[in-house]
């Protein structure tokens, strides 16, 4: 990638970075154009954002540990190109979310701004796409603007919709804590990241294994799950508590 971008003016290279983040930007605006109670702070927002694109190169670092171990005990057991596929979106969804999870914690949950359950989804949505952005700009300048498109269109909403879930969990987890229900706290924990975890891996399971029916499932999948979190986000937006 590296060759490619030396090879590049400084035009392309900026028309490069912009073909990948502007996507996630126009959706990180979305979100906070639903925050209508109280708006969180653009510090914070930017963190958030910046944590995302570390947790990338995390994510990174794990997936290729990961893939080291699954091609060993896959090999093994002669496994088919399908059970790879399966595996392999399954590392890659419990990973990359994960890495969102513990920044997204880390940054937000002793914050005193974290103060209604809709700041649950804005603060997830941030981190997400903030991973998303710089998992974005490595695929443009690998692949070509080409695959700017298509992932500004399947890619990038596909993580901000992984988040959404997780967001809604995490505020509902937040509003828990507050009121002594402990089990209830780590009940929504567990289930916002449970819920991005398989919403992930289904989303690249399907892509990855190929076939005319993965296909159709995956797009089947990715218009219900669309129309679904924009219909959570309305509904989270107008029915925003406060945390106390």
């Amino acid at each position: 990638m590296l060759k490619e971008i030396s090879n590049m003016g400084t035009t392309d290279i900026i028309l490069h970075i912009l073909a990948a983040v502007v996507p996630a930007l126009i959706l990180m605006y979305y979100i906070y154009r639903k925050d209508r109670v109280e708006k969180e702070p653009g510090a914070l927002l930017f963190k958030l954002f910046l944590c995302g694109a570390v947790s990338t190169a995390a994510a990174v670092v794990l997936e290729v540990a990961a893939e080291y171990l699954e091609v060993n005990v896959l090999t093994q057991v002669n496994a088919g190109a399908a059970t790879f596929a399966i595996v392999d979106a399954t590392m890659v969804g419990i990973i990359e979310e994960a890495c969102k999870f513990f920044f997204l914690k880390k940054m937000t949950w002793k914050n005193p701004n974290f103060n209604y359950t809709f700041d649950g989804i804005v603060y997830a949505v941030f981190v997400s796409l903030g991973f998303a952005a710089l998992e974005n700009i490595l695929y443009v300048f690998q692949f070509g603007m080409s695959v700017a498109l298509l992932r500004a269109v399947l890619s990038i909403p596909a993580h901000m919709s992984f988040s959404v879930y997780m967001g809604a969990y995490y505020g509902r987890a937040k509003l828990c804590e507050k009121r002594g229900n402990k089990e209830g706290k780590m009940l929504n924990l567990l289930a916002g990241y449970l819920t991005a975890v398989t919403l992930h891996a289904f989303f690249d399971g399907t892509l990855m294994v190929n076939t005319d029916m993965s296909m159709v499932l995956f797009f089947v999948f990715d218009i219900i799950m669309t129309i679904t979190v924009y219909r959570m986000i309305r509904n989270a937006s107008r029915q925003d508590a406060r945390i106390s």
